[in-house]
């Protein structure tokens, strides 16, 4: 079965890892380029699990018949993006076929970090709800410009910068690197356990948030910089070469600093415990006077050391 998987979507598999690397598939599909991390350790995780999957008994979900059914025309239909759907839809029926229920939710988090992985349409889906986050990035860049006395104009999503044009497309705020960290961020937040507490969760993610907009304000500050003074090496290695590898390793990294410092000084939850006083430690001074000696008042109970016990053989 699996040499059969292999044979079907090793082709589709190299596809996407080649245009990750290369930079050769198109501008959404290279929004999942997160995949290249991802899909190991996904892979990772399935070894890992593979004692708890032989002790699950064999048995069978309805469920997995639609899955299997609607894979097979995904991805005979000759569409990019339904074949790259028709994974995850094949393997969640196959999961569902052979161990049922408890075998998909024990393969629930690898399955889901390919699910993310695969290239879809979604980012073209999301990019007109981005023009919001365009226009600040654009307004905040130039404030930025001015306060060095750089000559800069916003207009909407677009800086004019010594009468040189730069606009802020979605790709450049920053919306393939917020879908990269916070898929790296799921990632960790199960890696070091994080997921147990949900306020150090949410406070992770809402930094996350932050973090790549901060990011971004500052990349398209100095791409905004580098145009504006025709400096072309430089925007180019920044914009399009290892400049750009360079950010995005930067903001991974700040993630990590972020969880440890969550780990270190968030709470684990804003509940605080009641203590509840010692019903023994509010007896009376008088009712404590006439206890017997070796007695605690209140408490029946000998405080005497026993002898001890025989043995018995």
């Amino acid at each position: 079965m699996l040499g059969l998987i292999g044979i079907l979507y090793g082709p589709l598999l190299w596809h996407w890892v080649d245009g990750w690397l290369n930079k050769s598939i198109s501008i959404q599909h290279e929004y999942f380029s997160h995949g290249l991390l991802g899909i190991p350790f996904a892979a990772y995780l399935v070894w890992e699990r593979r004692a708890a999957w032989h002790k699950l008994p064999p048995q069978m979900h309805w469920l997995a018949f639609p899955l299997l059914l609607v894979a097979v025309p995904f991805y005979s239909s000759g569409l990019v993006d339904l074949m790259n759907l028709s994974l995850p839809l094949l393997l969640a029926g196959l999961l569902l076929v052979l161990k049922g229920k408890p075998g998909f939710r024990l393969q629930s988090f690898p399955w889901l970090l390919l699910l993310l992985a695969t290239p879809t349409q979604l980012p073209y889906l999301i990019e007109p709800y981005v023009l919001p986050l365009q226009g600040f990035i654009a307004s905040v860049a130039g404030f930025i410009l001015q306060q060095f006395g750089v000559d800069v104009q916003v207009d909407g999503i677009y800086l004019s910068v010594s009468n040189q044009l730069v606009e802020v497309a979605p790709h450049c705020a920053g919306l393939k690197m917020l879908f990269t960290s916070l898929y790296m961020g799921l990632i960790l937040v199960y890696w070091t356990g994080l997921n147990r507490s949900r306020l150090r969760t949410g406070l992770f993610f809402t930094g996350i948030v932050a973090i790549s907009v901060a990011g971004n304000i500052v990349r398209n500050t100095v791409l905004a910089f580098f145009h504006g003074a025709q400096m072309t090496r430089a925007f180019d290695w920044l914009h399009e070469s290892w400049g750009g590898d360079l950010y995005s390793a930067a903001t991974l990294g700040m993630l990590i600093v972020l969880i440890r410092l969550l780990e270190q000084y968030a709470p684990a939850s804003l509940r605080v415990s009641a203590t509840v006083p010692d019903a023994r430690s509010q007896v009376s001074p008088l009712r404590k006077s006439s206890a017997e000696p070796g007695k605690t008042a209140g408490n029946p109970i000998n405080t005497r050391p026993h002898p001890p016990r025989p043995d018995y053989f």
